[in-house]
């Protein structure tokens, strides 16, 4: 009976051993697992497109001078009649044309009176194109120059009076350029991975980053780049 108990004492001392050292394996096993799950590279995509903006926002702008009042609004909507006609013939609809209501300055109500100032009043006349005829608006920006012969004397392009170009198809571009930037973040990735003598693993996480809409260049502000970064990062396999 005591050697009975003795040789059970015995088995279950041998199990217990031979459980804790499996135990110990499959931990220690799990312990390697988790290290080399832990290595991982990070690096960024780049994609890039040029495209034509698809929206102009043009402003055309003069300023009429006068002491008689009433012949200066007559003056000013003659004047503004002739470059709604001019955009007209050129091809704009009037849903396309905004006009403002022209801003008058009376210079004698300031107080102050400069002494060089022939004309009491002036008027500064605002009118705006929005259009998606982008290659209609710059051919007729260009003969602007015609209504110099109507005594027309349009205001130049500064920085207040510039015309804006807009991208607004986006998404039309977004999921190819998605793709291209994790493209070629999966190639920097790749190489990194053989250079380290290691496999490139799946993706851990994941970064879109932001897109980005410039100019290509101050003499064509109609060319659009589209710039988007995208951070990945990969695990690392022996």
């Amino acid at each position: 009976m005591q050697r009975n108990y003795l040789l059970s004492a015995i088995v279950l001392g041998g199990f217990l051993c031979a459980g804790m050292v499996y135990v110990g394996q499959s931990a220690n096993s799990a312990l390697l697992e988790m290290k080399a799950l832990e290595r991982t590279v990070t690096v960024k995509g780049l994609a890039e497109k040029e495209v034509k903006a698809n929206i102009a926002i043009w402003p055309i702008n003069f300023t009429e001078v006068d002491n008689n009042l009433p012949k200066l609004y007559e003056t000013v909507q003659l004047k503004t009649d002739k470059v709604v006609a001019f955009l007209k013939e050129r091809g704009f609809s009037d849903s396309e044309i905004t006009i403002s209501l022209p801003s008058i300055e009376d210079r004698q109500a300031q107080g102050y009176v400069d002494p060089n100032v022939k004309y009491r009043y002036s008027a500064k006349v605002n009118l705006s194109v929005y259009t998606s005829q982008i290659d209609l608006m710059l051919s007729s920006r260009k003969q602007m120059i015609n209504l110099v012969k109507e005594g027309i004397a349009i205001a130049s392009q500064d920085y207040e009076n510039r015309t804006e170009f807009l991208f607004t198809q986006l998404n039309d571009v977004k999921p190819t350029m998605v793709q291209e930037a994790t493209q070629n973040a999966r190639e920097v990735a790749e190489k990194f991975a053989k250079d380290s003598e290691s496999r490139l693993g799946k993706i851990k996480s994941a970064s879109q980053g932001q897109f980005t809409i410039s100019d290509r260049d101050s003499s064509t502000p109609y060319i659009k780049q589209i710039r988007i970064v995208s951070t990945l990062t990969y695990y690392l396999n022996d």
